[in-house]
C-alpha cells in the first residue's frame, strides 16, 4: 500500500508539470502558427509597434520605463469606452477613471517627474514593486506602499528622484552606461553647433567646438549649461583670459611647463598645446578615471599625442609637426591629485580651477613654482565671496567682510591677499597682474618673485579696510592711525551709534598690470579672441585710471609700464641697460631691488582702490548726466577717471566721496524742471 501510494504521488507531480507546460503553450500560440496566422507588417508600422510596445531582450524592461508618453498611454486603451485603470497604480490608490481623467492622470503625476537617462525615461511607480513601509506601530501588514523608480541599469528600485540621479552617476562613474534591455540610445540636442558621435562603449557623446579645439561631453539631461564631464560654457571668458595669460608668458621665455591641475574635459590644455605648439609643454592631471579617460579621446580627436606621465623628455621640438599625420603636440595626462602634482614637480605656469574654492592648493602651487612664473586661481564658490555666507568667508579666507556697492571688488581683493598670505609662507612676494570679478567666478593672476624681501613687501600691503555702513565710504587703515580720524565722512558724529566697521585683511595694492594687459590684448588679436578684446580694453583703461578716448588720443602708450619679472628681463635693452650687461650674475639681485625700489616711487601712479556707483549715490529729485558727461565732468575738475569691470554704472575715481557728491549735485537737473517747461510750452501754444 505504501508503494502504491508513492507511486501516485509521483505520476500527480508529474501531471501538474505537463499541465503547467501546456498552460504556457496555450497562453502563447508556437513560432509556426502565430508566423502563419499574423499579416505582414510595414516598416512603418513596425517602428510604431516599436515605440509603443517596451522592447525586451534577456532581461524584460518595466512598464514605468518609456521613451516617450505615448508609450504610458499605450498601456492603457484611452480610446475605448468605460472606465479603466491606471497601469502604474494599485486600484486602492487610484480607482478606475474614464480615459480623459487617466490621460491627466499619467501625464501629470507619472510622467511628469521622471528620470532621463539615455533617452530612456524612469517614471514613478506606485505598484507594489517594493516591500511594505511599516506602520507607526511596526505593523507591516497595515502599512503603505512607497512610490519609487526602476533603474534603467541594473533594475533596482529606489524612492528618492535624487538618489535614483546618484546612482545613475555611479553607474556611469564605474562604466556601466549600458541599459539591461535593448533600448534606443539616441539622445536629441538641441545646439546646432554640438554634434552626437557614438563613443566606443555605445553611448553618445557631444562634440563641441571652442577656440579651433574639439572636445568630447558626456551629456547631462538635469542640469542646463553643464555636463557630467564638469564642462560649464559659461566659464568661456575665464579660460579665453588664462589663454593670453599664458600666451604672454611663453613670449618671455620658452618653452615654459604649465599645468592644469583640474582637466576635468581637458579643453584648457588642449587649447594650450594646440595653438602654442612647441613653446609649452602641457601637462593635464584629474583624479577622476572617467575625466582621465574622456582627456585622452579629446587628445587623439584633435591629433595630440598623449604622453604616459613619466617626465621624461617629450620628444623632438620643432619640424616634427609638420609632417602629415603627425601629432602637433604633445600633452601629458596623468591621474593624480593636484597637490600631489604640484609638490612633485616644478612649473612656470600653474592654473587652479577646482570646484569651489583653490585654497587648499595654493600652499603646493607656491611651494615649487619658478621664480618669476605665474599662478592663475579661479574661485567659482561665490556665495562665500560675494557675502551671502559670512561664516564660510572667514572660515575659508580669514576675512570679515559685509554687503557693499563694491562687492565684486572685494571678493578680488579678498583672494589676492589670500594668495599673497599662501606665497608669503613659502618666503615669495607676488604682483598682481589681473583680478576680474564676473558673475560665475573670480579670477586672480599673479607673477611670483621669490625671496624673504619679496615676501615681505607683499605682506605690507594686507590691510583691514574702515567701511562706513551709511555713506558707503571706504579707506584702508594704516598702522598706528586711529579709527575715528580716519574716514573722511562725518557720520560717525552726526549719526547715533556705531556706523563704521572693518573689513578684511584685504590686499591694498594694485589689481591690475598695464604692461602686462596691453600684451594680453595682443595675444587675444592675434588668437582671434573677439569676445575678450571689449574686456581687456576696458581693464587696460581701469588700470591706467583713464577713459578709453584719451587712452587712445593721449600720450604714449607703452609708458609707465613697471612689470616686476618682464622689467628685470627688458631692462638689458636700450637706455637703462648701460653697464649691465658686463655685470656679473650676483648683480641681477641687486637690479631687482632697484626694481622694486622704483615701483614704490611709482606707488602713487598705480589705479585708486574701489569706485562709487552712480546710481547708488544719486540724488532724489535729479536727473543725474549721462555717465560719459559725469566721467568727463571729474576729469575736467582734476580727477583721475576710469570706468570699471566689476560694475557697468561704477565710476572709479581718486575723489572723496564728498567731492564725487558734489560735482554730481552740480550736473544734476531738478526733475519738475522739465515738467514745469513742458506746462509752459503748452500754454504758450494755447494762447497763440
Amino acid at each position: 500500500m505504501a508503494e502504491l501510494k508513492e507511486a501516485d504521488a509521483v505520476q500527480q507531480l508529474h501531471q501538474e508539470d505537463v499541465d503547467i507546460k501546456r498552460g504556457d503553450a496555450g497562453d502563447s500560440p508556437s513560432a509556426g502558427d502565430q508566423a502563419a496566422e499574423q499579416p505582414v507588417k510595414t516598416e512603418a508600422a513596425a517602428d510604431a509597434d516599436a515605440d509603443a510596445k517596451p522592447s525586451t531582450t534577456t532581461t524584460e524592461r518595466h512598464i514605468s520605463i518609456q521613451t516617450k508618453l505615448e508609450g504610458l498611454e499605450v498601456l492603457v486603451d484611452l480610446n475605448g469606452a468605460g472606465r479603466k485603470s491606471c497601469p502604474l497604480c494599485p486600484e486602492e490608490k487610484f480607482k478606475a477613471c474614464y480615459s480623459h481623467k487617466l490621460r491627466r492622470h499619467l501625464q501629470n503625476l507619472h510622467w511628469k517627474v521622471y528620470v532621463e537617462f539615455e533617452g530612456q525615461r524612469m517614471c514613478i511607480c506606485h505598484l507594489p514593486c517594493r516591500n511594505l513601509k511599516p506602520s507607526p506601530s511596526g505593523d507591516q501588514a497595515s502599512g503603505r506602499h512607497v512610490a519609487h523608480y526602476h533603474c534603467v541599469v541594473c533594475s533596482v528600485t529606489i524612492a528618492r528622484k535624487t538618489d535614483m540621479v546618484s546612482h545613475l552617476k555611479r553607474h556611469v562613474n564605474k562604466g556601466e552606461t549600458e541599459a539591461s534591455y535593448s533600448g534606443s540610445s539616441d539622445v536629441p540636442f538641441d545646439e546646432p553647433a554640438l554634434n552626437v558621435s557614438p563613443a566606443p562603449s555605445g553611448q553618445a557623446y557631444e562634440i563641441m567646438k571652442e577656440l579651433g579645439t574639439n572636445v568630447q561631453l558626456l551629456p547631462n539631461h538635469t542640469t542646463p549649461q553643464k555636463s557630467d564631464t564638469y564642462f560649464n560654457r559659461k566659464m568661456k571668458t575665464n579660460r579665453q583670459l588664462v589663454f593670453c595669460s599664458l600666451a604672454v608668458l611663453a613670449e618671455e621665455r620658452n618653452p615654459i611647463e604649465c599645468l592644469d591641475a583640474f582637466g576635468a574635459t581637458g579643453i584648457m590644455g588642449l587649447q594650450w598645446a594646440k595653438h602654442l605648439r612647441n613653446a609649452v609643454k602641457v601637462t593635464i592631471t584629474d583624479i577622476s578615471d572617467t575625466c582621465v579617460k574622456m582627456i585622452k579621446e579629446n587628445c587623439e580627436l584633435n591629433n595630440i599625442r598623449v604622453d604616459g606621465g613619466s617626465r621624461g623628455p617629450r620628444g623632438p621640438d620643432g619640424a616634427s609637426s609638420e609632417v602629415e599625420g603627425s601629432p602637433i603636440a604633445t600633452v601629458e595626462v596623468a591621474k593624480m591629485d593636484a597637490n600631489v602634482t604640484m609638490h612633485l614637480w616644478p612649473f612656470d605656469y600653474i592654473h587652479l580651477d577646482p570646484f569651489g574654492t583653490a585654497v587648499n592648493y595654493l600652499d603646493a602651487a607656491f611651494r615649487n613654482v619658478r621664480n618669476l612664473g605665474i599662478v592663475s586661481v579661479t574661485s567659482t564658490d561665490t556665495s562665500s565671496l560675494y557675502s551671502k555666507s559670512p561664516n564660510v568667508t572667514l572660515r575659508h579666507y580669514g576675512c570679515h567682510i559685509v554687503r557693499t556697492e563694491y562687492y565684486k571688488e572685494l571678493a578680488a581683493r579678498m583672494v589676492v591677499a589670500t594668495v599673497a598670505r599662501a606665497a608669503a609662507r613659502c618666503n615669495k612676494g607676488i604682483e598682481v597682474l589681473l583680478a576680474v570679478a564676473l558673475e560665475h567666478f573670480v579670477l586672480v593672476v599673479v607673477r611670483v618673485l621669490r625671496g624673504p624681501t619679496q615676501a615681505d613687501e607683499s605682506a605690507k600691503k594686507l590691510r583691514k579696510l574702515l567701511h562706513c555702513q551709511w555713506c558707503e565710504e571706504r579707506v584702508f587703515l594704516r598702522q598706528g592711525t586711529m579709527v575715528d580720524d580716519t574716514l573722511p565722512c562725518n557720520c560717525h558724529g552726526s549719526m547715533p551709534g556705531r556706523t563704521a566697521v572693518q573689513l578684511g585683511p584685504l590686499w591694498c595694492g594694485p589689481l591690475f598690470n598695464t604692461g602686462f594687459l596691453r600684451r594680453m590684448l595682443s595675444a587675444a588679436v592675434k588668437h582671434s579672441m573677439d569676445d575678450i578684446q571689449p574686456l581687456v580694453k576696458t581693464l587696460i583703461c581701469e588700470s591706467d585710471c583713464t577713459t578709453f578716448k584719451s587712452l587712445v588720443h593721449g600720450p604714449s602708450a607703452l609708458t609707465n609700464q613697471v612689470e616686476c619679472g618682464v622689467v628685470i628681463k627688458t631692462l638689458q635693452s636700450g637706455e637703462e641697460s648701460g653697464p649691465a650687461e658686463q655685470s656679473a650674475k650676483r648683480k641681477s639681485g641687486d637690479e631687482s631691488g632697484n626694481v622694486v625700489k622704483k615701483m614704490k616711487s611709482d606707488a602713487s601712479l598705480d589705479h585708486p582702490p574701489f569706485y562709487y556707483s552712480i546710481h547708488r549715490h544719486s540724488i532724489r529729485g535729479m536727473n543725474m548726466p549721462k555717465l560719459n558727461k559725469f566721467l568727463q565732468y571729474l576729469t575736467e575738475a582734476g580727477f583721475r577717471v576710469s570706468r570699471t569691470h566689476f560694475d557697468p554704472t561704477g565710476v572709479r575715481t581718486d575723489a572723496t566721496l564728498e567731492q564725487f557728491k558734489s560735482i554730481l549735485t552740480k550736473y544734476s537737473v531738478p526733475t519738475y524742471t522739465n515738467a514745469n517747461a513742458t506746462q509752459s510750452s503748452v500754454s504758450a501754444e494755447k494762447t497763440q
